[in-house]
Order: structure tokens, then C-alpha cells, then sequence
């Protein structure tokens, strides 16, 4: 046999064992380099296939009012996303059946997916009913996952609209309440890690878990109650006078606290469509004007301090003009000499002027200031304005007689609301509140008018709302109101006030002999030649303070009153006193 095979098949045999050595070598390295080089970088990129960090929201606090009510509060829903990368647009059947339950077209899911193909995450749909997902997760779909949510939910709709505000899509606070409280209100959201199947299906839950905190409940001072009742009066006044809106405040005179406040239009935060800035504002708070003659009695205040008038002092208003300056300031008749009570009760602008032209105007701005006006009410509402009142270094002759009767200053109608609960608590100044209190609040101050003089000018104002006085309709049967109506005309985008738009005002306190609630009603542009204060704005103040004190269980303190013809029939007279009152308002402006 020659040598020569044999030495070939040695060749052969060492080469096989070569290869076979070198290829063992290559796996052995290749296991190092998976284990040891890049482990940490391979490791990761399992885990993000595979181990997903989950938050886990928190539940948000919820809005009640007073009494437990709930004002706002959050369901649970579920959110729909895609990680494209692993979802098969190919199923067709079951993409189809996730746009139907989605409440789309297929198409725009295959767009949508299609556009993050490099992406791991996609929103298909948020805050669907639970029950939808369930449906969602049946189909069974690769790559489509559920995420338990909240969304806020507000019972009261509209009625608590622009008080509450509303939450963004991820329920933040973004306005009203739910802004100012947003801290207290949302929780903290969990955290955990998962590891999932191909199938997106959670297998193993990681224990070390960071548990979600949920937020904490806002009790407030508000009472459903006297809410709805205060939103469906005023709504009734704005429709049945064709006005634009309007506003009101209840604040309850013990502590401050607001127990209703109220818009026209009205705005619904369930709905997304109503969230416009124009609907959504809290015009009780951030709608400025000018409160005419609801003003007055701080004039009188400031007279009776002065010491150069009492309720008695006589005023001679003639045949119902005067002249300040080139301007000319009227009443609707000449009412001759009349008492300064009487002033305040036929809301005489001549009287009033004449008044405040004897006094230092730097008495009549501290008073004005020291009762509230161009000051922070202390509610710290989101937006709130301050009104303005002019220095009295600025204040002409002219300037001195028009604002003692409301013009050339501004005010919110939760600022009226809380001048008449300072009237009410003789001058002291608390702070007002949205949140329930336990205790009465440190006062803020306390107005420069000695009580007693307060005392008096309230006992005055009973006169409007009885016989004789402008705002009968005002009158709370059972109970001493104390009361002013204001009758103004707005101002224009031009400069100027207008000949035919107007604001009718009423503020008040009651029971008089010892007051629990103030409230302000403003209504805004009431048409068909009915605009005065007394008839727009003082029946929305009797129905709803006449609910509230019995809500309440406040004791009647004039159970001897009756309506009766004749006091209609002054009501009629005084209701055109006033109309021509308004008009003769502006000869000076």
C-alpha cells in the first residue's frame, strides 16, 4: 500500500480537527462576549421588550360641599396605546373590530401606527368606559395594552361650573378650585415594574412596588343647596329680562364664608366643547363695575363720622338739581328739604352730593378703602380682580360728588358681597372663603367708622326695602332686610357711558336685627326698558336669601310683616322714581 493516501487522510483528519477546534473557539468567545462584554447593553435591551415600568395612577381627591355632597369627583376609565413595533396591521379583522370599539375608521388606526413605526408607544384612545376595554382586550391584539386612568367627573354640572373649573386630560387643575387646591387634590401616582408576554399580558409583577397616595378630599364652604337655588333665580331674572348675565354672591356674615356664587351663562366642565375662556371665566370675581348707588351708604357712614350730620340733619335738595362745576347732577323730583335717612332711602343723588361736597374727600376714600373696596377679599380665587378706586389726590370736585353715588369706582360682586358683610358685622373686615371653616378667621381689619355710626346707617337702609323705599320687591317676608339698590349705566368701548345699557344691582344683609348672610346681585344689560335694580336684581335677592335663611334654621325677626296692594302699589311708584333716577344719573358723567 502506498504511503501517500495515508499521509492524506492524516491531512485530512488534523484539518477537520482544526476547523472543529477553531469553531469552538469562536462559540467560546462569542459566549464570553454575550455574557461578560455585552451583557449590560443585551440585558437592557430584554428587559425593554420584555419588563415595562408601570405607573399607577393616584385617585384624585374629591370636591364636596358643606354638607358631604359631592361636588367632583374621579371614575375610573381606560386608556388605550400601541407600541407599533409589535403590533400586525395585517389582522384585519381584529384592527376593524378596534377601530369600531374605539369609535374610529380603521384607516386612521393604520395611520397612526403606521407613522411611529420606530416608536414604542402611541395613544389610541383615552378614557374609555371599563367596560369598553374589556371588550378592546378580548380581541386579543399584539401590541395594544390597557392603562387604568381617572377622569373627573363633575354631578352638579353647570350649576358649580365656574367655581370648580376643571382638570386637564391628565387631571391636573387648570382652573377654579381644582387650580388653587390642585396640590392638595392630586396624589401621588405608583410605580412598579412588570415583565410581559409577547402577548403584552403581565406574568410577573416585581414586589418592590412604590404604592400610588391618593389625593385628599376638599370639603367646602359652599351648600349645594342655596347653590342651586341661587343659580336658578338668577338664571330665571337674566331670561325674563332679556339680559346678557349677571352674577351673584352668598356669604355667610359669622366667618366669611362663600356659601353660593353664581354665573350667567352658564358653563358645564363635562364638556369639552364648553371650555372656551369666555364661557369658563368666574365673572363674580373677575368682572369689574361700577356699583352705583349701592355705594351710598358709605357716604352716609362717612357723614355720620364727621359729626356734621345725623340721621336727622336736613338737606335741601330743591326742586330735585345742582350744579358742580359746568355738570349737572339731578333726581326724578324735587324733594325739597329732607332728612339724610331719607337721602338714602329715595337714593337722592342731589342730597347724597351735596353731602359728600362737606366732607374731606380723603374721609370719604378711606372709607370707601377701609370697607374693601380696591382690596383683596382674601379668597384667593385664580383671576381675581380688585376693582379700582381713585387716589384722593385725583379726585376733582365734580369726581367727589359722583363717586358718593357709585361712579369712578369699581368693584367685583364678591367684593360687594363682603362690603355688606363688613356693614353687617359693624366693620369688621374677615377674609372670604371657598373652604369650610371651623373657627372664625383672624380679621383682616376693621373699617374706619366707629360702629355705632354703621349701626345707624344699617338701621337706615331697613327703609329701603319697606313702603316708601325703592326695593320693595327686596323684602323678605318674616325677616328685616337691609338693603341698597343700584341702577348703572355701563360704560362704552368708546369712552363714555352708553344711553342704553345698564347693570342693575341690589346688595343686602339680613335679618336685619341680627344679620347671618349678605348677598349681591348684579345683572347685566337687561332690555324691554326694565333695568332698574329694584325689580331686575331685588327679586333674585328675596327668593334666594328667603330660601337660604330657612335652610339655614335662622330665626324670623319680623313676624308681624304683611304684603299687602298698597305696598305693591308704592313698589309701582318707586319703581319709576328709580328708572328715572338712572337716567338723571349720568347728566353729571
Amino acid at each position: 500500500m502506498s504511503k501517500q493516501p495515508l499521509l492524506l487522510n492524516k491531512y485530512r483528519v488534523g484539518f477537520v480537527i482544526l476547523l472543529l477546534a477553531v469553531a469552538a473557539l469562536g462559540l467560546i468567545w462569542r459566549v464570553i462576549e454575550l455574557k461578560v462584554v455585552h451583557h449590560e447593553f443585551l440585558q437592557d435591551q430584554s428587559n425593554a421588550r420584555v419588563v415595562r415600568n408601570l405607573e399607577i395612577p393616584a385617585h384624585r381627591g374629591m370636591i364636596l360641599d358643606r354638607n358631604g355632597e359631592p361636588l367632583a369627583i374621579s371614575t375610573p376609565v381606560v386608556t388605550i396605546w400601541a407600541n407599533p413595533q409589535e403590533v400586525d396591521l395585517r389582522q384585519s379583522d381584529k384592527i376593524s373590530g378596534l377601530a369600531k370599539l374605539l369609535g374610529t375608521k380603521e384607516k386612521l388606526i393604520r395611520e397612526k401606527i403606521g407613522r411611529k413605526k420606530t416608536k414604542e408607544f402611541v395613544y389610541l384612545k383615552r378614557r374609555l368606559k371599563p367596560e369598553t376595554g374589556e371588550q378592546i382586550k378580548q380581541l386579543d391584539i399584539q401590541g395594544i395594552y390597557l392603562q387604568k386612568e381617572y377622569r373627573r367627573y363633575y354631578p352638579s354640572a353647570e350649576v358649580f361650573g365656574h367655581v370648580l373649573g376643571f382638570t386637564n386630560i391628565d387631571e391636573k387643575g387648570i382652573e377654579g378650585l381644582e387650580l388653587l387646591y390642585d396640590e392638595w387634590l392630586s396624589g401621588v401616582p405608583g410605580k412598579r415594574r412588570v415583565l410581559m408576554d409577547r402577548l403584552g399580558q403581565i406574568i410577573a409583577i416585581d414586589e418592590n412596588l412604590t404604592q400610588p397616595s391618593p389625593g385628599k378630599d376638599l370639603y367646602l364652604s359652599m351648600d349645594r343647596r342655596i347653590q342651586y337655588l341661587a343659580y336658578y333665580e338668577l338664571k330665571r331674572a337674566i331670561k325674563k329680562h332679556n339680559a346678557s348675565g349677571g352674577s351673584a354672591v352668598v356669604v355667610d356674615i359669622k366667618n366669611g364664608e362663600i356659601l353660593a356664587m353664581v354665573n350667567q351663562p352658564g358653563f358645564n366642565p363635562n364638556r369639552p366643547g364648553d371650555r372656551d375662556p369666555k364661557r369658563y371665566k368666574n365673572r363674580a370675581v373677575t368682572d369689574q363695575f361700577e356699583p352705583g348707588s349701592t355705594v351710598k351708604p358709605l357716604t352716609i357712614m362717612a357723614a355720620l363720622q364727621s359729626r356734621r350730620f345725623s340721621p336727622g340733619t336736613k338737606v335741601e335738595t330743591g326742586t330735585g338739581w345742582m350744579m358742580v362745576g359746568r355738570k349737572t347732577i339731578k333726581d326724578t323730583h324735587g324733594y325739597g328739604t329732607i332728612d339724610v335717612s331719607t337721602v338714602l332711602q329715595k337714593s337722592s343723588n342731589v342730597g347724597t352730593s351735596k353731602i359728600a361736597l362737606q366732607l374731606p374727600k380723603e374721609l370719604i376714600w378711606d372709607t370707601y378703602e377701609s370697607f374693601g373696596f380696591g382690596q383683596d377679599t382674601g379668597s384667593t380665587f385664580p383671576g381675581e380682580m380688585f376693582g379700582r378706586l381713585v387716589k384722593p389726590r385725583r379726585i376733582s370736585k365734580i369726581a367727589q360728588a359722583t363717586i358718593a353715588f357709585g361712579y369712578g369706582v369699581t368693584a367685583t360682586t364678591l367684593q360687594l358681597a363682603q362690603v355688606y358683610s363688613t356693614i353687617a358685622r359693624e366693620g369688621k373686615i374677615l377674609p372670604v372663603s371657598f373652604v369650610k371653616q371651623e373657627s372664625v378667621p383672624e380679621q383682616l381689619g376693621e373699617a374706619n367708622i366707629k360702629p355705632k355710626y354703621v349701626k345707624r346707617v344699617k338701621k337706615m337702609m331697613e327703609r329701603v326695602v319697606e313702603t316708601g323705599g325703592t326695593a320693595i320687591q327686596a323684602a323678605i317676608p318674616g325677616y328685616k332686610v337691609a338693603g341698597k339698590t343700584g341702577t348703572v349705566k355701563k360704560v362704552s368701548k368708546e369712552g363714555g357711558y352708553t344711553e342704553k345699557n345698564y347693570l342693575s344691582v341690589f346688595a343686602g344683609i339680613a335679618p336685619a336685627s341680627e344679620p347671618r348672610l349678605a348677598m349681591a346681585i348684579m345683572v347685566d344689560n337687561p332690555q324691554q326698558d326694565v333695568y332698574y335694580g329694584g325689580l331686575v336684581a331685588g327679586p333674585v335677592f328675596s327668593k334666594v336669601m328667603s330660601g337660604a335663611l330657612r335652610l339655614m334654621n335662622v330665626s324670623p325677626d319680623n313676624i308681624g310683616q304683611k304684603t299687602n296692594q298698597a305696598a305693591v302699589n308704592k313698589q309701582i311708584q318707586g319703581i319709576i322714581e328709580e328708572r328715572d333716577a338712572a337716567r338723571m344719573e349720568q347728566a353729571a358723567l
